[in-house]
């Protein structure tokens, strides 16, 4: 045999075992949230928040800055105040000149500077808490993330279970309707039945070919749904049959509280993040005490006696580049902007203005979810109860098909009788699969409203 028709065949064969690979939902809940791009964005701002809490405790650290300056000009100069912003360019020079001359010569300045916040009065400390608390944010951000982004996987899982299953009812009844055709085609072919019956029961196969392909539609419209929670390539996936084949383990009562919901936790970290702003904005109209000191070191090519003689300079650049002078100066600087205690009061409501409406969402969401569970609890009662009538529906459905088939074909009743009874075993079994299905839609539902997912996870069998 070819060698590489062999390989080609153990290509295809690996092929379809990865293909049938059942997709359990375990699995696909925790791998929705390593590959869904949206909840890696989220991590990375997790991990910017945490850059910014460092950053935030950096601020106690002193400013401690270094100046190397090396220039070449005049000195001409005048009588005059002299403010430098900032604290970084000090100097001393010559007395002012009797006339503008352009004697020019190298000089230089050296300096070491260090500023410190000794005592801010909790502006720095309700920083570092801020910048923490929206750290926290990110964190319970990303949290709930995740748990509604498994949520949907997991209605998707079902919707797409749900889609498989009604195409494989309309399956059954296609090769029902193909068998009654056969039949009745072969009869009407005897002149044992009218003409017109062949002609119906081929419509009844055309019918049931169209009702297929719509499931079948519908099952890859899910299945790329899936597919893209998953953070996967499109395709199609073969589901647990344990969801077909039983019912949830359902118990008396759930443990889970809804104030554990990672929406109300989330919620709840913005209004501990909207209080830390209002502190800070409380310590923003406080006072600073602050300590500095410098070291300056300077060097000139203007000789001392530079004012009684213009000509005692040097344009030499390393006679102005060393240092010949130093100087020093420390000390403690306290300062209070009184004008930030009215400003800041403002901020001060406003902030205590948001801080209230974030709790009126945090209640808000704390009521929706509490109707949700209750919601919940309705559904799954009316599922499983709406069960185990539709059980009821298709035996009947199916033994009246059972009946007008056997009927028919021994020419005791007519094609209209048949075709309704397939219509009803058809709409029976669609809605005993449908019902089973919402059993675990609404399990998926009050796992959602509880904010725990375990409580889903725990009723597989």
């Amino acid at each position: 045999m070819n060698i590489r028709f062999i390989a080609l065949a153990v290509l295809c064969s690996l092929s379809a075992m990865s293909y049938a690979q059942t997709l359990h939902l375990p699995d696909a809940l925790q791998r929705s949230i390593q590959n869904y791009e949206k909840i890696k964005a989220k991590e990375a701002l997790v991990t910017a928040s945490a850059e910014n809490t460092n950053y935030q405790k950096s601020q106690y650290l002193p400013d401690f800055t270094l100046l190397a300056q090396q220039s070449f000009g005049t000195i001409n100069a005048q009588n005059g105040p002299l403010y430098s912003y900032g604290g970084l360019g000090i100097a001393s020079t010559s007395m002012p000149l009797a006339e503008q001359n352009w004697n020019a010569a190298f000089g230089s300045l050296y300096l070491a500077n260090i500023n410190w916040n000794l005592f801010t009065f909790g502006r720095i400390k309700n920083q570092v808490k801020l910048a923490t608390a929206d750290e926290k944010i990110a964190g319970a951000d990303l949290e709930q993330e995740k748990f509604q982004h498994q949520v949907k996987v997991g209605a998707a899982y079902f919707n797409l279970m749900a889609s498989q299953r009604i195409k494989y009812v309309q399956d059954k009844n296609l090769d029902r309707a193909r068998v009654f055709m056969t039949t009745t085609v072969s009869r009407a072919e005897s002149g044992l039945i009218p003409g017109v019956d062949a002609s119906l029961a081929k419509a009844e196969v055309s019918n049931a070919q169209s009702a297929r392909i719509k499931a079948y539609d519908m099952e890859l419209d899910y299945s790329k749904t899936l597919a893209v929670l998953l953070g996967q390539d499109y395709q199609t996936f073969t589901l647990d049959s344990i969801f077909i084949n039983k019912i949830p383990k359902l118990q008396d009562k759930y443990t889970s509280r809804i104030t554990d919901h990672p929406s109300l936790l989330w919620q709840k970290s913005k209004v501990e993040s909207s209080e830390k702003a209002e502190r800070l904005q409380q310590s923003n109209a406080l006072p600073s005490l602050s300590a500095f000191g410098v070291v300056q070191g300077r060097g000139s090519g203007f000789d001392w006696n530079y004012v009684q003689d213009n000509g005692a300079y040097s344009k030499s650049y390393s006679q102005g580049v060393g240092i010949d002078r130093g100087n020093y100066l420390a000390g403690l600087t306290l300062s209070w902007n009184l004008t930030n205690v009215h400003r800041y009061a403002a901020k001060v409501r406003e902030q205590r203005y948001k801080t209230q409406a974030l709790q009126n969402e945090y209640l808000l969401i704390s009521d929706e979810l509490s109707a949700q569970a209750q919601l919940a609890d309705a559904k799954l009662k009316n599922a499983t109860e709406n069960f185990e009538e539709t059980k009821i529906q298709i035996k009947a459905a199916s033994d009246a098909y059972k009946q007008n088939m056997a009927l028919y074909g021994n020419g005791l009743t007519t094609i209209v009788d048949l075709t309704q009874s397939l219509y009803a075993l058809n709409r029976a079994e669609i809605d005993y699969e449908i019902a089973q299905n919402n059993i675990w839609q609404a399990l998926l539902i009050k796992s959602a409203a509880l904010g725990e997912l375990s409580i889903l996870l725990n009723a597989i069998p």
